[in-house]
């Protein structure tokens, strides 16, 4: 049986992690594919290690603590470290993104015609939540600069889902802390050349008064990062 490994990094989501990891062990896969769940606790301050204490007993999740919040990055690099499946993917633990999904990603993988596959907000005709506009544009334009970078034609560079055959993913070198990972791991797999599918999924977007967190200067960093992996490299 194959493993997929999913990594959930985290920082002060007591609210919905224990949601979140019951969703991912419900969540169907094709048959022969098994799951790990590796939990990055990135120097939560407020309840989310007491929630994570309800799986502490469960051999399919396995949870690491970083002493300090140092950034998503940062927790899916450790994540990825401890990651024992063939494949892995990332998993954001606000319940934007919908673990039931994780077969429509490996399919590609699977029949032998993908190495990398991204989750897209922007393809396809999956439920969107409609949130804002801005946030939509700068993703679009971000997006647009990679992709002039990388000469990929994605149409969500900016997507938590993305699903990596491991021996691709152990020819990275994850150098972001922040939310420029994206744009980096991005840069770096066009520079690998190996193959990306990209397929449509849904998206449950919240807002900065339920808990999100990236704002507009994670959007300069991402410019920078794309410049940076992408042209001055």
């Amino acid at each position: 049986m194959s493993l997929l490994s999913v990594v959930v990094p985290v920082y002060n989501e007591e609210r919905t992690v224990r949601q979140l990891v019951e969703a991912v062990l419900a969540a169907p896969l094709p048959d022969g594919i098994g799951r790990e769940i590796v939990v990055v606790d990135d120097g939560s301050t407020d309840g989310t290690r007491s929630a994570l204490g309800a799986f502490a007993s469960d051999a399919r999740v396995r949870i690491f603590e970083q002493g300090v919040n140092h950034g998503k990055g940062a927790a899916v690099r450790r994540g990825f470290a401890e990651a024992r499946g063939e494949f892995a993917i990332v998993q954001d633990a606000d319940l934007e993104y919908d673990p039931r999904e994780y077969a429509k990603l490996l399919v590609p993988i699977l029949e032998g015609k993908a190495d990398v596959v991204f989750g897209s907000r922007f393809a396809g005709s999956e439920a969107r939540r409609v949130l804002f506009f801005w946030h939509m544009v700068g993703n679009r334009l971000l997006t647009l600069l990679s992709n002039m970078t990388t000469n990929l034609n994605l149409t969500d560079m900016e997507t938590c889902f993305k699903l990596f055959r491991m021996e691709v993913l152990r020819k990275l070198r994850i150098e972001e802390d922040r939310f420029g990972f994206e744009p980096e791991v991005t840069a770096k797999l066009g520079r690998l050349g190996v193959r990306v599918y990209e397929v449509g999924i849904s998206y449950a977007g919240r807002t900065y008064e339920e808990g999100k967190k990236i704002g507009w200067r994670d959007g300069f960093r991402a410019l920078w990062c794309i410049a940076k992996y992408g042209i001055l490299r």
